[in-house]
């Protein structure tokens, strides 16, 4: 049986995990009989955003770990628990707060940095040659902690987030919303899901179906 390590970073896609990608990612896990552990980091999200009006609660603080066992049903370890060596492979779901809280990509684009514990985490599995799945605007995480190691990477269609991830020193590959793309030589796999935005659910739930496959492929 596989062993996934899945990185969360709240709950909510306007400032924490995409709840429908990592829930599809789980999904996707649980039908291919991986083993899964979620790990989030223990801090204060960047920002809390209302989901409903868009608009940020300016006094309201949440703190990652808690807000991401909402999706983990409880199940999930602050992010220094994560040992590289327990783990088979690392996949990381998307949502704008991932972009905030796991990096500041977001604000900084492809001058960015990934949280260390984070980054850390990402260069052992590359090293130790074990697959890393990202979603999203998961890819561009990888992108900034694995900067110049000429990756190839989707988020998607071309257009500004791929611009910056080229300026990362990687390759950005256009893909449908229902595939995903597989970097084999580097042990790298990337869908695009909710950066097209209106798509559909079950478009978005077969990319990340696919994903999670050519990852566990690699290991």
């Amino acid at each position: 049986m596989k062993k996934v390590a899945v990185v969360l970073c709240g709950s909510g896609y306007r400032d924490g995990s995409e709840i429908r990608e990592a829930v599809a990612t789980l999904w996707a896990l649980s039908q291919e009989q991986a083993k899964v552990q979620c790990f989030a980091p223990d801090a204060a999200q960047t920002d809390v955003v209302n989901c409903l009006t868009g608009e940020t609660a300016a006094s309201e603080k949440r703190n990652m770990l808690v807000e991401s066992a909402r999706i983990a049903r409880g199940d999930v370890k602050p992010l220094t628990e994560l040992n590289t060596a327990d783990f088979d492979a690392l996949i990381i779901p998307g949502g704008f707060g991932a972009a905030k809280n796991l990096c500041n990509f977001a604000s900084k684009g492809s001058q960015g940095t990934v949280r260390p514990e984070l980054a850390n985490v990402i260069l052992e599995f590359f090293e130790k040659k074990k697959p890393i799945g990202a979603i999203c605007i998961a890819p561009a995480i990888v992108a900034l902690a694995l900067r110049d190691k000429h990756l190839s990477l989707t988020v998607g269609e071309n257009g500004e987030t791929a611009q910056e991830i080229e300026k990362c020193g990687q390759s950005h590959k256009a893909t449908k919303v229902t595939d995903c793309y597989v970097d084999s030589q580097n042990k790298v796999v990337t869908t695009g899901a909710y950066m097209f935005g209106n798509a559909a659910l079950h478009d978005v739930f077969s990319g990340i179906q696919k994903c999670v496959q050519g990852v566990l492929k690699l290991t």
